[in-house]
């Protein structure tokens, strides 16, 4: 059963030892980057998620809040370790983040910036119900801005 779990003092290494294909990691910052970047955005109040099935780490990611405008959640980081992609850990887990925002429920909505080469991310995204927010970033303009609105749940049943 996937669960999402805090880093700990206890899991930190295992979670930093986690690795995608060699053709991801041109999409990912590594492991030990996300648990980087939610320090370096903890007054975004950063949070990373250690993606589990039972008791076994099979991926992390990072959420944090916009402090501009529109206000609202950002995934920054999302990944399922390669020997445990393909099984549905990555779209379970990604219900689960969605379902503590919601209940968190400080933004209406969640983003995801996406390399458009990225198929796979993408497709994962897409079935989520996430979709194009039309928004190009200047600094990265080879990326998808995705969106996730969390009012439209209710019409996506």
């Amino acid at each position: 059963m996937i669960k999402l779990t805090e880093i700990t003092e206890d899991n930190w290494f295992e979670v930093a030892a986690l690795s995608v294909d060699d053709r991801q990691k041109k999409f990912l910052a590594p492991p030990i980057g996300i648990i980087a970047r939610a320090y370096v955005y903890r007054d975004c109040n950063a949070k990373v998620r250690v993606i589990q099935n039972d008791d076994e780490i099979v991926g992390v990611a990072m959420v944090r809040e916009f402090t501009d405008e529109p206000l609202g959640y950002e995934l920054q980081q999302f990944m399922i370790d390669k020997r445990y992609q393909r099984k549905g850990y990555g779209t379970e887990a990604l219900k689960l983040i969605l379902g503590e925002l919601r209940n968190e429920g400080h933004y209406d909505h969640l983003e995801v910036c996406v390399k458009m080469d990225d198929a796979e991310a993408i497709r994962l995204y897409n079935k989520i119900g996430f979709v194009d927010s039309g928004y190009i970033d200047e600094d990265v303009p080879d990326s998808y801005n995705l969106i996730y609105r969390f009012e439209a749940e209710n019409k996506r049943i």
